[in-house]
């Protein structure tokens, strides 16, 4: 486990944790939400041996400018605590399903060209840390890999070793039910993984994970978040219009260019949407639909082309 918890909720904090891995989830995004919680009740109720209504509310609070989005996955993480300390016969308010409400939609940035050669290159500039002396290795080739494979950024930070074939040029994805597929890399990927691979293991000798961090681990959320905003700041590029870009983002563009490139090509989008479904570790093919719509709305051209395709799934709403 990353975090110590502290609070007089530590037991069940961990509880919950280690009962989530022994079901299979990674569940290391959630271990993060529930330390903050566990920092919470010591700062607000050092007392609290007991997770009541007043802890959970004060908890479920929207906190300053954070998205509907992020709040909701701070009180998910609690409502998981809550069944577990009642799961064990102790008594725990469980936050109400309709709190805080359904989000709207998020509508993601798709990267210009412009824009990705501008992170790119500054992801390259980021000097070497003498505290973190692999840092500026994994900036250059984490984000390239996420954007070019349309890699989840859990899916990238979580490759082992033994996950990634520099012979073949094949990475193997595991989902948090340990089930795999496989994703093929380009020449010139190939060669950057590579090329990383033979820097890094001259200062991580004996590494477990492939973007791993001096502490032996592979790198964490919010660490990757902090180092692609010190990239796209040093861009200097203003968004005036939609929502600010992310690292999840750089998937999103990824599948919209992939089916604006069939189209062009003259590709079947009938015959070819499965692949695209399949490469991209989605369960169903309504999540894979859902890049038909952004591709509508960041190529118009696509519209008219694609419109015999729009039949392969049902539009879904919101």
């Amino acid at each position: 486990m990353t975090h110590v918890m502290k609070s007089g909720l530590a037991d069940y904090i961990i509880g919950t944790i280690e009962q989530k891995r022994a079901l299979g989830y990674k569940y290391d995004s959630q271990e993060y939400q529930l330390w903050r919680f566990d920092r919470f009740c010591i700062q607000n109720y050092p007392n609290c041996t007991e997770l009541t209504k007043e802890i959970a509310m004060h908890w479920s609070e929207k906190n300053g400018e954070e998205s509907k989005a992020t709040q909701e996955r701070r009180i998910s993480s609690l409502r998981q605590l809550a069944k577990y300390i009642r799961s064990i016969g102790k008594a725990a308010f469980i936050i109400p399903r309709f709190i805080p409400g359904k989000a709207p939609r998020y509508i993601p940035h798709i990267y210009t060209d412009y824009e990705l050669k501008r992170f790119f290159q500054e992801a390259d500039r980021f000097s070497f840390d003498k505290r973190y002396p692999e840092r500026h290795l994994v900036m250059s080739v984490i984000f390239r890999l996420i954007y070019c494979c349309g890699l989840r950024q859990s899916e990238a930070r979580n490759l082992r070793m033994e996950d990634v074939d520099l012979e073949n040029g094949i990475l193997r994805i595991l989902d948090s039910k340990r089930r795999s597929r496989f994703v093929p890399l380009s020449e010139d990927v190939l060669m950057l993984c590579r090329k990383y691979n033979d820097a890094v293991s001259g200062i991580y000798p004996s590494r477990s994970w492939f973007f791993e961090n001096r502490h032996g681990v592979c790198y964490a959320d919010e660490t990757l978040g902090y180092m692609f905003h010190q990239c796209w700041n040093k861009t200097g590029i203003e968004i005036t219009n939609g929502n600010p870009p992310r690292i999840h983002d750089f998937r999103h563009s990824f599948s919209v260019r992939r089916l604006n490139l069939w189209v062009k090509e003259g590709k079947d989008l009938n015959a070819f949407l499965p692949y695209l479904s399949m490469y991209l570790g989605h369960k169903t093919f309504v999540e894979t639909d859902y890049y038909l719509h952004l591709t509508d709305d960041f190529y118009p051209a696509f519209k008219d082309k694609s419109a015999a395709s729009e039949s392969l799934i049902p539009k879904v709403d919101g």
